[in-house]
This record gives structure tokens, sequence and C-alpha cells, in this order.
């Protein structure tokens, strides 16, 4: 049964997040008279990407990531929910600016940059990154091998940031989108995930061999209702996602329009 202690530490996991945190704090700390001078400690972004590592931890080291190994794929759902929607908006919202821009405006950085921002790229790397790992030849590869399971959740939180990157993009360089566009492509991804939604909610076939032989947590929840939820979590979620964020940037676009209203008539 689940060993609600069981608590992750292996050295490439505890040690990656460490490092990442070690790396902001030198940025953010010694470096930053010489990265960005003038500039005082960024708190409030500090807050949000120690946060966003603390997430990604709890979603892959705490025993949710037992359950959803071994038992339910609803449990597998959410953990993935937590790394795209949660862990990476938290962390490109701790970036400030002036700790990437230098990376970004290297020639051959810039040039990657100015392909892999445009929203078009962005949006078929996550969709096709996202689907791919649903076919049950490589979530199943995933869940017999650690590595491959470690690649997968890797690939999921990059494929994340390209997906926010349009309109939570913490670079001066490669800013985020106009929000028209933003909306635009928050409607275009949610409609382009609609395939693999429906493939989990509405077969008829139990996708996932290792959750429909695995133990029963509850007696009367069944492999096929797990399945289920896993496809409700999955599609409603995302879309309550996408729809919260074309919400935020309507939101924001009303503002830059009244506000340029207000100036207009001073």
């Amino acid at each position: 049964m689940i060993e609600w202690n069981h608590w992750h530490n292996e050295p490439y996991l505890v040690g990656g997040l460490i490092l990442l945190g070690w790396l902001f704090a030198i940025l953010a700390g010694p470096l930053r008279a010489r990265i960005a001078p003038g500039k005082s400690y960024p708190t409030s972004h500090a807050v949000k990407f120690y946060l966003a590592l603390i997430v990604f931890y709890l979603a892959v080291g705490s025993p949710l990531d037992q359950i959803a190994e071994r038992y339910l794929f609803s449990a597998h759902m959410v953990q993935h929910f937590i790394l795209i929607y949660i862990s990476p908006v938290l962390f490109l919202l701790g970036l400030p600016h002036w700790m990437i821009d230098p990376l970004l405006r290297v020639s051959a950085l810039r040039i990657a940059g100015r392909i892999a921002s445009q929203p078009v790229v962005c949006g078929v790397i996550f969709v096709l990154v996202t689907s791919a790992w649903h076919a049950p030849l490589l979530y199943e590869w995933a869940l017999h091998d650690k590595f491959v399971h470690v690649i997968e959740h890797i690939m999921f939180f990059g494929a994340a940031l390209f997906f926010w990157w349009s309109q939570l993009s913490p670079s001066a360089v490669f800013p985020a989108r106009s929000y028209p566009t933003q909306m635009l492509f928050q409607l275009c991804v949610m409609i382009a995930m609609t395939p693999v939604y429906a493939y989990i909610t509405f077969t008829t076939d139990i996708l996932y061999p290792t959750y429909e032989y695995a133990p029963r947590l509850y007696p009367n929840f069944s492999p096929m209702d797990d399945q289920l939820l896993a496809g409700v979590i999955m599609k409603v979620g995302g879309m309550l996602i996408a729809l919260a964020a074309i919400a935020v940037s309507f939101y924001k676009w009303y503002q830059q329009g009244d506000d340029r209203v207000v100036g207009s008539s001073k």
C-alpha cells in the first residue's frame, strides 16, 4: 500500500533544485551589481521563484508521485497539472528580466530565441509534447522506467515554459505578446488539445495497463472511473486555466485601451 512518508531524495532531483536556487541567489545577490547596476534585491521575484521550486518538488518528490505511478491515473494527471499550470507560471514570474536578458542578447541564442518565442512554435511544442507522452506506448514506458519518467516530467515542464512565454515572458528582449495575440493563442491551444482530451475521456478501453491492474485504493472506483476522472481533470482543468488566462489578457487589454482614452482626453 501507499507509504505516506515516502519522499524522493534522489541527488538529481534535490541537487537540481538546489542548483537552480543557488544560481538565482548568486545572480540576485553578489552578481547583481555587475549584471544590473542600481537594481535592488528582487524580493517578490525571489518568493515566486523559490515557491516554483517547492511546488515542483511537491509534485514529483512527495507521496503524490507514488500514487500517480502505481495506483491512480487521475493522480498522475493532477501531478502533470501542477507541472504544467502552476510551477512554470511561478517560475517565469520569478525571473527578473535583467537576470535572463544578457543571455538572450548573445547572437546565437537571440536567433534561436526569436524563433522559439513565436506563438505558433510555442503552441506546437506544447501540444506535441503533451499529446505524444499520453500515447499508451510512451506513457507506459515512462511508468516502468524511472529515467524515462524523469525525462517526461522535464519535457512537460519545459513545454509549459514555452506555453506560458507569450503571456508571462520575463524578458525585455523577447517580451510577452500583445493581449489579443495572447487570447488567440490560448484559444487555439485549447482547441488543439481537444483530440487528446477526447481520446482519454471518451474511449471505451483502458489505455494504460498499469492502472488497469493496479491495486484498488477505493473498491468502488474502477480503472474506467479513474480514466474518466483523469480525462475530466485534464480537459476541465486545462479549459478553466485557459479561460482564466484569456480573461486576464482581456482585462489588461481593456485597461490599456481605457488608459489611452484617459490620456488623450487630458
